[in-house]
């Protein structure tokens, strides 16, 4: 060891000796571990375990800033628990599924006690001796209830806390500064504005009315214990964007990032120049290390995501002071609060839905169709001679549907692949889970249309209860389907034989024999627009209405609902190519503005990678 370093481990050990640390300390000392590297590590880890700090360790090691002698900025939240926390929680997954994300959606329900600070990496212990006695300090005289009164504006939604209760919280983090400033040499900047728990900022002043309504089902006298809680975060990467990764990828370069699922990737939106499309270049929160990654194998992450929690304080007289002071027991991260799931009650989520119901558009394209597969001569690769069809890949539906010209009426009209089903069923159960409610379903006569809103329903345990509509007006643009004449679809008879639930009583917008082959683009858009206007109009009552339509219907079935012109053709075609199986547009009309908006989807986007096709007898032992 360098007699930097042994000043540094014997600085350390007395300041700390004869408390529980040291051990942690020693122990990763003792595998051989820098100490400033050890300092660092249990830092970043919240000083809970010699296994994480040990883990962190390892895979930092190839860390070009492991050396550097950058701190951890450390904040002081007071944090709800019990049911009110519950109600919050449900706020704000209410308020992101009809009103989008806001900044408030990037941290976990808080007060602020005092701003970010600095804390050098060996004096971080001394931080929970200050919050042991700042709340030591002040527990004879915390408020058994803290009283909240909402607050609204036109890019603001909160609780303010007010009076006495709100004097002896500033109380506590002002002498929690002043503990830290003495122990651990800490400049802290405690509170001393209107102390406020955030419901939702910088949001679209359109939803403020929506968001009022939603806030007003939490009824701030539910039970709850107060916690102060000290969390800590990477001070370099406070302007990136948060990324988590979703699936595995194995670097083809060297130049790129290993990822694992769950992994954290810090991106700098201003330092993008050298990734090509679809790429990005980030940091690994994992491992330090920087590099490009396939950004659709990630998705957005909130901004609290990789801090740590390292100790907590808890207001209760009922609670022991030992086991107030630690909490070191609770979760290393903090994400985004998700409540267990036995505690998650059917009835409070019916009831913030009930609070504010819209008529709504949600747009589908269709799951993965069989030809996009196995290509054009998908029809020759499970036909038999006599024209029968058999099974050549599990990736080939069960069985096909009759239809009066026999299978060769496929070849322009396919339908799902075994994927695309099980795609559309997983659509339907995360639509089931978030509480959406569906009244009524149009679907375009493609065939592959037709059963994802089949297995859509059904998952929604709704295939009985509502009819399919079929509206050839949404149908694709038909410049982009093969062959000279119009495609050969299902009858609704045909549908009905099997064992669709189509309606037969619904006139639709425009009969199937309107649609001709190679038409314009402003004719497809006109049509589409057509149909629009009809189908809200023929839906009077609140609640869902679900299009399942093609990858451009995400476009031309939405935008003569907003109010605007359709896109340049070029534009438009560039668009559709990526708009994936199962990709969803959601508007909701604002009656009180008299228009309609586009807003966040209420279930996220299904990704996945491909697999190749596989033949057992080119694979030889030894070849």
């Amino acid at each position: 060891m360098a007699a930097g370093e042994t000043q540094l481990y014997a600085k350390v050990s007395n300041k700390l000796k004869g408390r529980s640390t040291p051990s942690l300390l020693d122990s990763l000392l003792g595998m051989g571990f820098p100490a400033h590297t050890v300092l660092k590590a249990l830092a970043a880890t919240g000083r809970k375990t010699v296994e994480e700090a040990s883990d962190w360790l390892h895979c930092h090691c190839n860390d070009p800033s492991l050396d550097d002698p950058i701190p951890q900025e450390y904040a002081l939240f007071l944090c709800p628990t019990g049911s009110l926390l519950e109600k919050l929680q449900e706020f704000w997954r209410e308020s992101k599924r009809q009103c989008t994300k806001n900044r408030a959606h990037e941290v976990f329900p808080h007060i602020t006690l005092c701003d970010f600070f600095t804390c050098e990496d060996q004096k971080v212990e001394c931080l929970y001796e200050a919050l042991k006695r700042a709340g030591d300090r002040i527990l004879g005289s915390f408020p058994s209830v803290v009283p909240l009164v909402l607050h609204s504006s036109v890019s603001y939604l909160g609780f303010f806390v007010n009076d006495s209760p709100a004097d002896v919280i500033r109380e506590f983090a002002a002498t929690f500064a002043t503990e830290a400033s003495v122990l651990a040499d800490c400049t802290v900047k405690p509170c001393t504005k209107q102390l406020h728990l955030t419901l939702a900022h910088k949001f679209y002043p359109h939803h403020q009315r929506t968001l009022e309504q939603l806030a007003r089902a939490i009824h701030p006298g539910h039970s709850c214990q107060w916690t102060a809680a000290l969390y800590s975060r990477d001070m370099r990467f406070v302007h990136y964007q948060t990324l988590k990764a979703l699936f595995q990828y194995k670097p083809q370069n060297e130049d790129e990032l290993t990822l694992s699922p769950g992994d954290y990737i810090f991106v700098d939106p201003t330092q993008q120049e050298e990734a090509s499309e679809g790429w990005v270049i980030g940091i690994s929160h994992r491992t330090g290390c920087r590099g490009f990654l396939p950004e659709n194998y990630t998705e957005r992450a909130s901004e609290c995501d990789t801090w740590v929690k390292h100790r907590t304080y808890t207001f209760s007289l009922a609670v022991d002071l030992n086991s107030r002071k630690d909490g070191a027991a609770g979760s290393k991260r903090n994400g985004e609060f998700h409540p267990p799931q036995t505690s998650r009650s059917l009835s409070s989520v019916q009831a913030l839905q009930a609070t504010i119901v819209r008529k709504s558009v949600l747009v589908v394209r269709h799951g993965e169709r069989v030809d996009q597969i196995f290509g054009k001569s998908w029809l020759q690769q499970c036909s038999t001679p006599d024209g029968k069809y058999y099974r050549p890949d599990l990736n080939f539906p069960c069985s096909l549907p009759r239809r009066s010209n026999g299978i060769k009426d496929f070849e322009n009209d396919p339908p799902l692949s075994s994927c695309g089903i099980f795609q559309s069923r997983m659509a339907g159960e995360a639509l089931l889970d978030s509480g959406i409610r569906i009244t009524s379903v149009f679907a375009s006569p493609a065939l592959r249309c037709i059963q994802t809103a089949k297995h859509i329903l059904e998952e929604l345990k709704l295939e009985k209860r509502i009819k399919i509509r079929v509206e050839p007006g949404i149908f694709e643009w038909t410049k982009w389907e093969a062959g000279k004449a119009a495609p050969t679809l299902m009858s609704l008879e045909e549908l009905r034989e099997a064992n669709f639930n189509v309606s037969m009583d619904y006139r639709p917008v425009l009969p199937l024999t309107s649609l001709m082959p190679a038409e314009s683009y402003d004719e497809y858009v006109d049509r589409c627009a057509m149909s629009m206007e009809r189908i809200v109009s023929i839906c009077p009552e609140d609640g869902v209405i679900l299009i399942v339509g093609h990858g451009s219907a995400l476009d031309s079935c939405t935008r003569p609902l907003l109010g605007l012109p359709p896109r340049d053709c070029g534009d438009f075609a560039q668009l559709v190519r990526k708009i994936p199986s199962l990709g969803m547009c959601f508007c909701e009309e604002n009656k009180e503005e008299g228009k309609w908006e586009l807003v966040n989807p209420p279930v996220k986007t299904l990704t996945h990678g491909s697999n190749s096709a596989f033949n057992w007898r080119n694979w030889i032992l030894g070849n």
